[in-house]
Protein backbone atom coordinates (compact mmCIF):
# COMPACT_ATOMS: atom_id res chain seq x y z
CA UNK A 1 0.00 0.00 0.00
CA UNK A 2 1.32 3.36 -0.86
CA UNK A 3 -0.31 6.15 1.41
CA UNK A 4 1.09 9.16 2.35
CA UNK A 5 -0.53 10.36 5.41
CA UNK A 6 -0.49 14.18 6.84
CA UNK A 7 -3.03 14.57 9.18
CA UNK A 8 -4.13 15.23 12.61
CA UNK A 9 -6.53 13.03 14.31
CA UNK A 10 -8.10 14.07 17.73
CA UNK A 11 -7.01 12.66 20.70
CA UNK A 12 -9.31 11.56 23.35
CA UNK A 13 -10.65 14.43 25.33
CA UNK A 14 -13.73 13.21 26.15
CA UNK A 15 -12.41 13.30 30.20
CA UNK A 16 -12.14 17.15 29.91
CA UNK A 17 -15.80 17.17 28.14
CA UNK A 18 -17.46 15.12 30.22
CA UNK A 19 -15.75 17.07 33.74
CA UNK A 20 -17.54 20.45 32.24
CA UNK A 21 -21.38 18.54 32.28
CA UNK A 22 -23.60 19.84 33.81
CA UNK A 23 -24.44 19.54 37.40
CA UNK A 24 -27.91 20.54 37.30
CA UNK A 25 -31.31 19.07 35.96
CA UNK A 26 -31.20 19.70 32.46
CA UNK A 27 -31.53 17.66 29.53
CA UNK A 28 -28.05 17.43 27.66
CA UNK A 29 -27.36 15.86 24.31
CA UNK A 30 -24.13 15.42 22.99
CA UNK A 31 -22.91 14.83 19.85
CA UNK A 32 -19.41 13.55 18.69
CA UNK A 33 -19.02 14.90 15.19
CA UNK A 34 -16.55 13.58 12.50
CA UNK A 35 -14.73 16.65 12.05
CA UNK A 36 -11.60 17.10 14.16
CA UNK A 37 -12.83 21.05 15.16
CA UNK A 38 -15.58 22.40 16.39
CA UNK A 39 -16.78 24.33 13.19
CA UNK A 40 -16.83 28.47 12.87
CA UNK A 41 -19.40 29.11 15.00
CA UNK A 42 -19.74 33.05 13.96
CA UNK A 43 -22.55 32.65 11.32
CA UNK A 44 -21.29 31.24 8.08
CA UNK A 45 -19.89 27.35 9.38
CA UNK A 46 -16.72 25.83 7.93
CA UNK A 47 -15.89 21.94 7.98
CA UNK A 48 -18.34 21.44 5.12
CA UNK A 49 -21.53 20.59 5.84
CA UNK A 50 -21.23 19.43 9.06
CA UNK A 51 -20.62 22.39 9.84
CA UNK A 52 -23.92 23.30 8.44
CA UNK A 53 -25.33 20.75 10.41
CA UNK A 54 -24.41 21.01 13.73
CA UNK A 55 -23.61 25.10 14.24
CA UNK A 56 -25.00 26.29 10.92
CA UNK A 57 -29.15 25.10 10.92
CA UNK A 58 -29.37 24.64 15.09
CA UNK A 59 -28.20 28.51 15.91
CA UNK A 60 -29.25 30.64 12.79
CA UNK A 61 -31.71 31.33 9.54
CA UNK A 62 -31.80 31.66 6.37
CA UNK A 63 -34.19 33.04 3.84
CA UNK A 64 -34.75 29.51 2.60
CA UNK A 65 -34.46 26.31 4.15
CA UNK A 66 -34.72 22.86 3.75
CA UNK A 67 -37.51 20.74 4.54
CA UNK A 68 -36.07 17.76 6.97
CA UNK A 69 -39.92 17.00 8.46
CA UNK A 70 -40.21 13.82 6.14
CA UNK A 71 -38.26 10.21 5.86
CA UNK A 72 -39.93 9.20 2.76
CA UNK A 73 -40.40 12.62 0.66
CA UNK A 74 -37.49 14.39 -1.02
CA UNK A 75 -36.25 17.55 0.81
CA UNK A 76 -37.03 20.99 -0.73
CA UNK A 77 -36.93 24.24 -0.31
CA UNK A 78 -39.49 25.68 1.63
CA UNK A 79 -40.14 29.90 3.21
CA UNK A 80 -37.94 30.24 6.08
CA UNK A 81 -36.77 33.51 7.33
CA UNK A 82 -38.04 34.40 4.19
CA UNK A 83 -42.16 34.01 3.75
CA UNK A 84 -42.28 34.22 -0.29
CA UNK A 85 -40.28 35.11 -2.94
CA UNK A 86 -40.23 35.98 -7.02
CA UNK A 87 -38.33 37.13 -9.66
CA UNK A 88 -38.85 40.47 -11.83
CA UNK A 89 -40.60 39.39 -14.88
CA UNK A 90 -38.73 42.49 -16.17
CA UNK A 91 -35.51 41.68 -15.24
CA UNK A 92 -35.19 38.09 -14.14
CA UNK A 93 -31.77 39.46 -12.35
CA UNK A 94 -33.49 40.55 -9.75
CA UNK A 95 -35.71 39.36 -6.64
CA UNK A 96 -38.00 40.09 -4.44
CA UNK A 97 -38.12 38.64 -0.66
CA UNK A 98 -40.83 39.00 1.74
CA UNK A 99 -39.36 38.90 4.85
CA UNK A 100 -41.54 37.09 8.23
CA UNK A 101 -42.88 39.64 11.02
CA UNK A 102 -42.17 39.85 14.81
CA UNK A 103 -38.61 37.73 14.18
CA UNK A 104 -35.89 38.85 16.68
CA UNK A 105 -32.31 38.03 16.88
CA UNK A 106 -30.67 36.09 20.35
CA UNK A 107 -29.63 39.62 21.26
CA UNK A 108 -33.34 40.96 21.32
CA UNK A 109 -32.52 43.29 18.09
CA UNK A 110 -35.26 42.98 14.96
CA UNK A 111 -34.64 41.03 12.45
CA UNK A 112 -35.42 43.01 9.20
CA UNK A 113 -34.63 43.75 5.72
CA UNK A 114 -31.34 45.81 6.68
CA UNK A 115 -30.03 42.34 8.85
CA UNK A 116 -30.36 40.30 4.91
CA UNK A 117 -28.31 44.04 3.52
CA UNK A 118 -25.45 43.53 6.37
CA UNK A 119 -25.58 39.61 6.12
CA UNK A 120 -24.72 39.64 2.30
CA UNK A 121 -22.23 42.78 2.77
CA UNK A 122 -20.33 40.35 5.42
CA UNK A 123 -19.55 38.18 2.12
CA UNK A 124 -19.80 39.83 -0.56
CA UNK A 125 -18.20 43.82 0.06
CA UNK A 126 -14.90 43.71 1.17
CA UNK A 127 -14.90 47.48 1.79
CA UNK A 128 -17.79 46.51 4.09
CA UNK A 129 -16.64 47.85 7.88
CA UNK A 130 -18.22 44.07 8.99
CA UNK A 131 -16.54 41.87 5.93
CA UNK A 132 -15.34 38.72 7.24
CA UNK A 133 -12.79 36.96 4.79
CA UNK A 134 -12.89 33.57 6.52
CA UNK A 135 -16.48 33.40 6.01
CA UNK A 136 -16.11 34.16 2.41
CA UNK A 137 -15.06 30.48 1.02
CA UNK A 138 -17.49 28.62 2.42
CA UNK A 139 -20.26 30.80 1.14
CA UNK A 140 -19.49 33.00 -1.89
CA UNK A 141 -19.14 30.06 -4.29
CA UNK A 142 -22.46 28.61 -2.41
CA UNK A 143 -23.99 31.45 -4.07
CA UNK A 144 -21.72 32.55 -7.26
CA UNK A 145 -24.23 35.01 -8.85
CA UNK A 146 -25.42 36.96 -5.43
CA UNK A 147 -23.94 40.42 -6.50
CA UNK A 148 -25.97 42.77 -3.78
CA UNK A 149 -28.77 43.54 -1.85
CA UNK A 150 -31.53 46.40 -1.01
CA UNK A 151 -33.72 47.05 1.76
CA UNK A 152 -37.50 48.32 0.05
CA UNK A 153 -39.42 48.58 3.14
CA UNK A 154 -38.96 46.78 6.49
CA UNK A 155 -39.73 43.59 5.67
CA UNK A 156 -38.96 43.38 1.82
CA UNK A 157 -35.17 43.12 0.37
CA UNK A 158 -33.90 43.00 -3.48
CA UNK A 159 -31.56 40.70 -3.99
CA UNK A 160 -29.41 41.31 -7.50
CA UNK A 161 -27.65 38.34 -9.43
CA UNK A 162 -25.01 38.99 -11.60
CA UNK A 163 -26.71 36.95 -14.36
CA UNK A 164 -30.25 35.63 -14.69
CA UNK A 165 -29.92 32.71 -11.89
CA UNK A 166 -32.89 30.10 -11.63
CA UNK A 167 -31.04 28.46 -8.67
CA UNK A 168 -30.78 31.66 -6.05
CA UNK A 169 -33.44 30.95 -3.94
CA UNK A 170 -31.54 27.34 -3.13
CA UNK A 171 -28.96 28.99 -3.27
CA UNK A 172 -30.10 31.22 -0.11
CA UNK A 173 -30.62 28.35 2.14
CA UNK A 174 -26.95 28.56 2.52
CA UNK A 175 -26.60 32.43 3.94
CA UNK A 176 -27.07 32.26 7.97
CA UNK A 177 -28.10 35.16 9.22
CA UNK A 178 -26.14 37.09 11.90
CA UNK A 179 -27.03 39.81 14.16
CA UNK A 180 -25.67 43.07 12.94
CA UNK A 181 -26.64 45.12 16.43
CA UNK A 182 -24.80 42.21 18.20
CA UNK A 183 -21.87 42.23 16.09
CA UNK A 184 -21.42 46.23 16.21
CA UNK A 185 -21.54 46.04 20.19
CA UNK A 186 -18.49 43.51 19.76
CA UNK A 187 -17.01 46.25 17.49
CA UNK A 188 -17.72 48.87 20.01
CA UNK A 189 -16.44 47.49 22.86
CA UNK A 190 -12.76 46.10 21.03
CA UNK A 191 -9.64 47.79 22.94
CA UNK A 192 -9.40 51.29 21.83
CA UNK A 193 -5.66 50.58 21.04
CA UNK A 194 -6.88 48.29 18.41
CA UNK A 195 -7.62 51.37 15.83
CA UNK A 196 -7.20 49.25 12.29
CA UNK A 197 -10.96 48.84 10.97
CA UNK A 198 -10.11 44.97 9.62
CA UNK A 199 -7.76 44.05 13.02
CA UNK A 200 -10.84 45.71 15.32
CA UNK A 201 -13.59 44.13 12.74
CA UNK A 202 -11.21 40.25 12.83
CA UNK A 203 -11.25 40.73 16.54
CA UNK A 204 -15.35 41.41 16.92
CA UNK A 205 -16.14 38.14 14.74
CA UNK A 206 -13.66 36.59 16.97
CA UNK A 207 -15.73 37.17 20.09
CA UNK A 208 -19.17 37.19 18.09
CA UNK A 209 -17.53 33.15 17.47
CA UNK A 210 -17.58 32.89 21.48
CA UNK A 211 -20.71 34.52 22.02
CA UNK A 212 -22.99 34.31 18.58
CA UNK A 213 -26.28 35.64 17.61
CA UNK A 214 -29.35 34.70 15.32
CA UNK A 215 -32.15 33.93 15.03
CA UNK A 216 -32.50 29.95 15.62
CA UNK A 217 -33.68 27.56 18.00
CA UNK A 218 -30.69 26.95 19.80
CA UNK A 219 -28.01 29.42 21.51
CA UNK A 220 -24.30 29.43 21.77
CA UNK A 221 -23.25 29.64 24.67
CA UNK A 222 -20.04 27.83 25.36
CA UNK A 223 -17.18 27.12 23.26
CA UNK A 224 -13.98 25.38 23.54
CA UNK A 225 -12.03 25.16 20.51
CA UNK A 226 -11.22 21.33 19.27
CA UNK A 227 -12.73 20.24 22.26
CA UNK A 228 -16.71 21.60 22.68
CA UNK A 229 -19.37 23.40 21.87
CA UNK A 230 -22.37 24.20 24.03
CA UNK A 231 -25.98 25.58 22.76
CA UNK A 232 -28.84 26.11 25.12
CA UNK A 233 -32.46 25.98 23.77
CA UNK A 234 -34.64 29.66 22.22
CA UNK A 235 -37.43 28.96 24.14
CA UNK A 236 -39.18 31.80 22.09
CA UNK A 237 -38.21 30.75 18.53
CA UNK A 238 -40.92 31.85 16.19
CA UNK A 239 -41.42 28.40 14.61
CA UNK A 240 -43.27 26.16 17.06
CA UNK A 241 -42.86 23.35 15.45
CA UNK A 242 -39.33 23.87 15.84
CA UNK A 243 -39.03 24.77 19.38
CA UNK A 244 -36.91 22.50 21.34
CA UNK A 245 -37.36 20.83 23.97
CA UNK A 246 -33.88 19.90 24.89
CA UNK A 247 -32.11 22.31 27.09
CA UNK A 248 -28.30 21.83 26.09
CA UNK A 249 -26.64 20.60 23.00
CA UNK A 250 -22.82 19.79 23.50
CA UNK A 251 -20.65 19.10 20.17
CA UNK A 252 -17.47 17.34 20.52
CA UNK A 253 -15.04 16.84 17.83
CA UNK A 254 -13.99 12.85 17.56
CA UNK A 255 -12.63 12.70 14.23
CA UNK A 256 -11.52 9.37 14.77
CA UNK A 257 -13.99 6.21 14.31
CA UNK A 258 -12.88 3.85 16.67
CA UNK A 259 -12.91 6.93 19.43
CA UNK A 260 -16.35 7.58 18.37
CA UNK A 261 -17.65 4.30 18.76
CA UNK A 262 -15.85 3.91 22.13
CA UNK A 263 -17.65 7.27 23.61
CA UNK A 264 -20.71 6.00 22.81
CA UNK A 265 -20.65 2.37 23.73
CA UNK A 266 -19.28 4.18 27.51
CA UNK A 267 -22.19 6.61 26.93
CA UNK A 268 -20.08 9.83 27.00
CA UNK A 269 -21.73 11.05 23.83
CA UNK A 270 -25.48 9.88 22.72
CA UNK A 271 -24.92 10.28 18.95
CA UNK A 272 -21.71 9.88 16.70
CA UNK A 273 -21.62 10.43 12.97
CA UNK A 274 -20.55 7.57 10.60
CA UNK A 275 -20.11 4.67 12.71
CA UNK A 276 -17.36 2.50 11.78
CA UNK A 277 -19.10 -0.52 9.91
CA UNK A 278 -17.36 -3.54 11.43
CA UNK A 279 -18.76 -1.88 14.65
CA UNK A 280 -22.20 -1.10 14.06
CA UNK A 281 -23.65 -5.11 15.33
CA UNK A 282 -21.91 -4.06 18.35
CA UNK A 283 -23.87 -1.09 18.58
CA UNK A 284 -27.25 -2.37 17.69
CA UNK A 285 -26.43 -5.06 20.76
CA UNK A 286 -26.60 -2.27 23.07
CA UNK A 287 -29.77 -0.88 22.27
CA UNK A 288 -28.25 1.90 20.30
CA UNK A 289 -30.07 2.74 16.63
CA UNK A 290 -28.73 3.49 13.55
CA UNK A 291 -30.44 5.89 11.16
CA UNK A 292 -29.78 5.68 7.93
CA UNK A 293 -31.45 7.23 4.54
CA UNK A 294 -30.82 7.52 1.12
CA UNK A 295 -28.78 11.17 0.47
CA UNK A 296 -28.64 13.80 -2.51
CA UNK A 297 -25.22 12.99 -2.38
CA UNK A 298 -22.24 11.07 -4.19
CA UNK A 299 -18.50 10.07 -2.88
CA UNK A 300 -16.53 10.61 -6.04
CA UNK A 301 -12.83 11.24 -7.06
CA UNK A 302 -12.63 14.41 -8.99
CA UNK A 303 -11.03 14.51 -11.95
CA UNK A 304 -7.56 16.98 -13.52
CA UNK A 305 -8.01 18.37 -16.35
CA UNK A 306 -4.68 20.48 -16.20
CA UNK A 307 -1.68 20.14 -18.71
CA UNK A 308 -0.03 16.73 -18.90
CA UNK A 309 -2.96 14.95 -16.39
CA UNK A 310 -3.30 11.56 -16.80
CA UNK A 311 -7.06 11.80 -16.94
CA UNK A 312 -7.23 13.58 -20.18
CA UNK A 313 -7.74 11.15 -21.86
CA UNK A 314 -11.34 9.79 -21.49
CA UNK A 315 -10.74 6.50 -22.08
CA UNK A 316 -8.71 6.24 -18.98
CA UNK A 317 -11.28 8.01 -16.86
CA UNK A 318 -13.96 5.84 -18.32
CA UNK A 319 -11.53 2.76 -17.55
CA UNK A 320 -11.67 3.56 -13.96
CA UNK A 321 -15.68 4.24 -13.37
CA UNK A 322 -15.91 0.37 -14.98
CA UNK A 323 -13.15 -0.79 -12.61
CA UNK A 324 -15.03 0.00 -9.28
CA UNK A 325 -16.59 -3.19 -7.80
CA UNK A 326 -19.33 -0.90 -5.87
CA UNK A 327 -21.65 -3.80 -4.85
CA UNK A 328 -18.94 -5.38 -3.13
CA UNK A 329 -17.51 -1.80 -1.50
CA UNK A 330 -21.04 -1.67 -0.08
CA UNK A 331 -20.97 -4.90 1.27
CA UNK A 332 -17.69 -3.86 2.94
CA UNK A 333 -19.14 -1.04 4.57
CA UNK A 334 -21.96 -3.31 6.03
CA UNK A 335 -24.72 -2.47 3.67
CA UNK A 336 -24.76 1.62 4.24
CA UNK A 337 -23.59 2.42 0.80
CA UNK A 338 -25.57 3.32 -2.15
CA UNK A 339 -24.61 2.75 -5.87
CA UNK A 340 -24.20 5.71 -8.25
CA UNK A 341 -25.16 5.83 -11.63
CA UNK A 342 -23.97 9.12 -11.91
CA UNK A 343 -23.74 12.53 -9.98
CA UNK A 344 -27.75 11.30 -9.90
CA UNK A 345 -29.40 8.20 -10.10
CA UNK A 346 -31.81 6.93 -12.81
CA UNK A 347 -35.55 8.06 -12.35
CA UNK A 348 -34.13 11.45 -11.00
CA UNK A 349 -35.92 14.16 -13.00
CA UNK A 350 -31.86 15.33 -13.85
CA UNK A 351 -30.83 11.85 -15.11
CA UNK A 352 -31.06 12.24 -18.83
CA UNK A 353 -30.67 8.56 -19.84
CA UNK A 354 -26.32 8.74 -20.69
CA UNK A 355 -24.76 6.69 -23.32
CA UNK A 356 -22.29 5.69 -21.23
CA UNK A 357 -23.48 3.60 -18.34
CA UNK A 358 -21.10 3.30 -14.64
CA UNK A 359 -20.99 -0.42 -14.14
CA UNK A 360 -18.45 -3.13 -12.67
CA UNK A 361 -16.78 -4.07 -16.12
CA UNK A 362 -13.04 -4.77 -15.44
CA UNK A 363 -12.46 -6.91 -18.65
CA UNK A 364 -13.80 -3.54 -20.42
CA UNK A 365 -11.70 -1.49 -18.33
CA UNK A 366 -8.40 -2.88 -19.01
CA UNK A 367 -9.21 -3.15 -22.70
CA UNK A 368 -9.78 0.83 -22.75
CA UNK A 369 -6.49 1.10 -21.03
CA UNK A 370 -4.37 -1.59 -22.91
CA UNK A 371 -5.78 0.75 -25.89
CA UNK A 372 -4.88 3.90 -24.32
CA UNK A 373 -1.06 2.28 -23.92
CA UNK A 374 -0.83 0.83 -20.49
CA UNK A 375 -0.62 -2.81 -19.20
CA UNK A 376 0.87 -4.92 -16.77
CA UNK A 377 4.20 -3.58 -16.86
CA UNK A 378 3.22 0.01 -18.04
CA UNK A 379 0.47 0.97 -15.04
CA UNK A 380 -0.75 4.81 -15.14
CA UNK A 381 0.21 6.19 -11.94
CA UNK A 382 -2.03 8.66 -10.50
CA UNK A 383 -2.11 10.60 -6.92
CA UNK A 384 -5.69 11.05 -5.15
CA UNK A 385 -5.55 13.37 -2.64
CA UNK A 386 -7.83 12.41 0.29
CA UNK A 387 -8.77 12.87 4.04
CA UNK A 388 -9.04 10.93 7.18
CA UNK A 389 -12.24 11.73 8.04
CA UNK A 390 -15.03 14.35 7.42
CA UNK A 391 -18.46 15.84 6.41
CA UNK A 392 -19.92 13.23 4.58
CA UNK A 393 -16.52 11.28 3.88
CA UNK A 394 -17.79 7.88 5.05
CA UNK A 395 -15.04 5.66 5.86
CA UNK A 396 -12.63 7.59 3.84
CA UNK A 397 -9.41 5.73 3.92
CA UNK A 398 -11.08 2.27 4.55
CA UNK A 399 -12.95 3.16 1.01
CA UNK A 400 -9.73 4.55 -1.10
CA UNK A 401 -7.45 1.80 -0.15
CA UNK A 402 -10.17 -0.73 -1.27
CA UNK A 403 -10.52 1.28 -4.77
CA UNK A 404 -6.67 1.48 -4.91
CA UNK A 405 -6.88 -2.38 -4.90
CA UNK A 406 -9.52 -2.35 -7.42
CA UNK A 407 -7.80 -0.37 -9.75
CA UNK A 408 -4.56 -1.90 -9.32
CA UNK A 409 -6.63 -4.86 -11.55
CA UNK A 410 -6.85 -2.43 -14.56
CA UNK A 411 -3.35 -0.96 -14.81
CA UNK A 412 -3.73 2.03 -12.56
CA UNK A 413 -0.80 2.08 -9.88
CA UNK A 414 -3.09 4.42 -7.35
CA UNK A 415 -1.21 6.51 -4.54
CA UNK A 416 -3.36 8.16 -2.09
CA UNK A 417 -2.31 11.72 -0.12
CA UNK A 418 -4.45 11.26 2.95
CA UNK A 419 -4.39 15.00 4.97
CA UNK A 420 -6.52 16.28 7.71
CA UNK A 421 -10.15 17.25 6.39
CA UNK A 422 -10.63 21.12 6.59
CA UNK A 423 -7.26 21.87 4.67
CA UNK A 424 -8.86 18.90 2.22
CA UNK A 425 -12.10 21.21 1.71
CA UNK A 426 -9.72 24.54 1.39
CA UNK A 427 -7.69 22.67 -0.74
CA UNK A 428 -10.68 21.93 -3.35
CA UNK A 429 -11.66 25.36 -3.61
CA UNK A 430 -7.96 26.29 -4.56
CA UNK A 431 -7.69 23.53 -7.23
CA UNK A 432 -5.32 21.07 -8.95
CA UNK A 433 -2.66 23.78 -9.60
CA UNK A 434 -2.72 25.24 -6.13
CA UNK A 435 0.88 24.12 -3.77
CA UNK A 436 -1.70 22.50 -1.40
CA UNK A 437 -2.44 19.83 -4.49
CA UNK A 438 0.83 19.05 -4.09
CA UNK A 439 0.70 17.43 -7.11
CA UNK A 440 -2.14 15.21 -7.34
CA UNK A 441 -4.17 13.87 -10.50
CA UNK A 442 -7.78 13.86 -8.14
CA UNK A 443 -9.00 14.74 -5.37
CA UNK A 444 -11.70 12.71 -3.08
CA UNK A 445 -14.39 15.10 -1.40
CA UNK A 446 -18.05 14.17 -1.29
CA UNK A 447 -20.76 16.92 -1.71
CA UNK A 448 -24.33 17.24 -1.85
CA UNK A 449 -26.50 16.57 -4.45
CA UNK A 450 -29.86 18.65 -4.23
CA UNK A 451 -29.50 21.49 -5.92
CA UNK A 452 -28.34 22.04 -9.57
CA UNK A 453 -25.51 24.40 -8.51
CA UNK A 454 -24.04 21.85 -5.73
CA UNK A 455 -24.76 18.93 -8.31
CA UNK A 456 -23.08 20.12 -11.52
CA UNK A 457 -22.45 23.77 -12.19
CA UNK A 458 -19.83 24.79 -10.02
CA UNK A 459 -17.77 21.02 -11.40
CA UNK A 460 -18.16 21.69 -15.06
CA UNK A 461 -18.67 25.54 -15.47
CA UNK A 462 -15.45 27.70 -17.24
CA UNK A 463 -16.87 30.41 -14.59
CA UNK A 464 -16.31 28.56 -11.58
CA UNK A 465 -12.36 27.76 -11.87
CA UNK A 466 -10.92 27.97 -8.86
CA UNK A 467 -10.42 29.83 -7.12
CA UNK A 468 -14.29 30.98 -7.76
CA UNK A 469 -15.70 27.89 -6.82
CA UNK A 470 -15.00 23.79 -6.37
CA UNK A 471 -14.08 23.14 -10.22
CA UNK A 472 -11.20 21.58 -8.67
CA UNK A 473 -10.06 19.81 -11.92
CA UNK A 474 -10.40 23.04 -14.17
CA UNK A 475 -13.03 21.03 -16.25
CA UNK A 476 -15.28 22.46 -18.88
CA UNK A 477 -16.04 23.98 -22.36
CA UNK A 478 -18.09 26.37 -24.52
CA UNK A 479 -20.87 22.86 -24.75
CA UNK A 480 -20.91 22.55 -20.80
CA UNK A 481 -21.22 26.86 -20.45
CA UNK A 482 -23.97 26.71 -22.99
CA UNK A 483 -25.78 23.98 -21.31
CA UNK A 484 -25.60 25.34 -17.86
CA UNK A 485 -26.76 28.73 -19.05
CA UNK A 486 -30.49 27.22 -20.79
CA UNK A 487 -30.54 25.62 -17.20
CA UNK A 488 -29.69 28.50 -15.11
CA UNK A 489 -31.97 30.98 -17.20
CA UNK A 490 -34.97 28.62 -17.21
CA UNK A 491 -37.51 29.65 -14.76
CA UNK A 492 -40.23 26.91 -15.36
CA UNK A 493 -39.64 23.50 -13.44
CA UNK A 494 -40.08 21.35 -15.64
CA UNK A 495 -38.46 23.47 -18.34
CA UNK A 496 -35.55 23.52 -16.06
CA UNK A 497 -35.61 19.73 -15.16
CA UNK A 498 -35.09 19.04 -18.67
CA UNK A 499 -32.11 21.60 -19.29
CA UNK A 500 -30.56 19.68 -16.27
CA UNK A 501 -30.98 16.19 -17.44
CA UNK A 502 -29.61 17.60 -20.69
CA UNK A 503 -26.44 18.65 -18.84
CA UNK A 504 -26.48 16.14 -16.44
CA UNK A 505 -26.42 13.36 -19.40
CA UNK A 506 -23.30 14.91 -20.94
CA UNK A 507 -21.59 15.00 -17.06
CA UNK A 508 -21.70 10.98 -17.19
CA UNK A 509 -20.46 10.49 -20.62
CA UNK A 510 -17.22 12.90 -20.18
CA UNK A 511 -16.80 11.47 -16.88
CA UNK A 512 -15.27 14.33 -14.93
CA UNK A 513 -15.43 12.48 -11.88
CA UNK A 514 -15.01 8.44 -10.89
CA UNK A 515 -18.55 7.75 -9.13
CA UNK A 516 -17.83 5.84 -6.68
CA UNK A 517 -20.72 6.06 -3.42
CA UNK A 518 -23.36 7.46 -2.77
CA UNK A 519 -23.96 8.05 1.40
CA UNK A 520 -26.81 6.84 3.40
CA UNK A 521 -26.11 8.60 6.69
CA UNK A 522 -25.59 6.40 9.05
CA UNK A 523 -25.33 7.59 12.38
CA UNK A 524 -26.06 5.58 15.67
CA UNK A 525 -27.76 7.12 18.41
CA UNK A 526 -28.74 6.34 22.09
CA UNK A 527 -32.27 4.68 22.03
CA UNK A 528 -33.22 7.68 25.12
CA UNK A 529 -33.02 10.16 22.01
CA UNK A 530 -36.47 10.91 20.31
CA UNK A 531 -38.49 12.20 17.71
CA UNK A 532 -35.42 11.49 14.86
CA UNK A 533 -36.19 12.48 11.28
CA UNK A 534 -33.46 11.23 8.71
CA UNK A 535 -34.43 13.16 6.31
CA UNK A 536 -33.54 12.10 2.53
CA UNK A 537 -31.00 14.88 3.19
CA UNK A 538 -27.50 15.92 3.85
CA UNK A 539 -28.85 17.76 6.77
CA UNK A 540 -30.57 16.75 9.95
CA UNK A 541 -32.44 18.57 12.29
CA UNK A 542 -31.87 18.35 15.73
CA UNK A 543 -34.47 20.94 17.35
CA UNK A 544 -37.63 18.71 17.07
CA UNK A 545 -35.95 15.79 18.92
CA UNK A 546 -36.83 15.05 22.54
CA UNK A 547 -34.18 12.80 25.30
CA UNK A 548 -35.77 10.38 27.33
CA UNK A 549 -33.65 10.34 30.41
CA UNK A 550 -35.67 6.97 31.57
CA UNK A 551 -34.60 4.83 28.62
Amino acid sequence: MRTRFWATTAAATMAAVLASGSAWAESVLTIGMTAADIPRTSGQPDQGFEGNRFTGIPMYDALTHWDLSSETEASVVIPGLATEWSVNPDDTTKWTFKLREGVTFHDGSPFNAEAVVWNVEKVLDDEAPHFAPDQVGATASRMPTLRSARAIDELTVELTTSQPDAFLPLNMTMLFMASPTHWQSLYDAVDAGVTDPTERAAAAWTAFAANPSGTGPFKGETLVPRERFEMVRNENYWDPARTPTIDRVVLVPLPDANARTAALLSGQVDWIEAPAPDVIPRIESQGNVIYANPQPHVWPWQLSFVEDSPWLDKRVRHAANLCVNREELRVLLGGYMGVPQGTVNEGHPWWGNPSFEIKYDPDAARALMEEAGFGPDNPLSVTVQTSASGSGQMQPVTMNEYVQQNLAECHFDVNLDVIEWNTLFNNWRAGAKSEGARDADAINVSFATMDPFFAMVRFVSTETFPPVSNNWGFFGNDEFDALIAEARTSFDDADRDAALARLHARVVEEAPFVWIANDVGPRAMSPRVGNVVQPKSWFIDIAPMTLDDDT
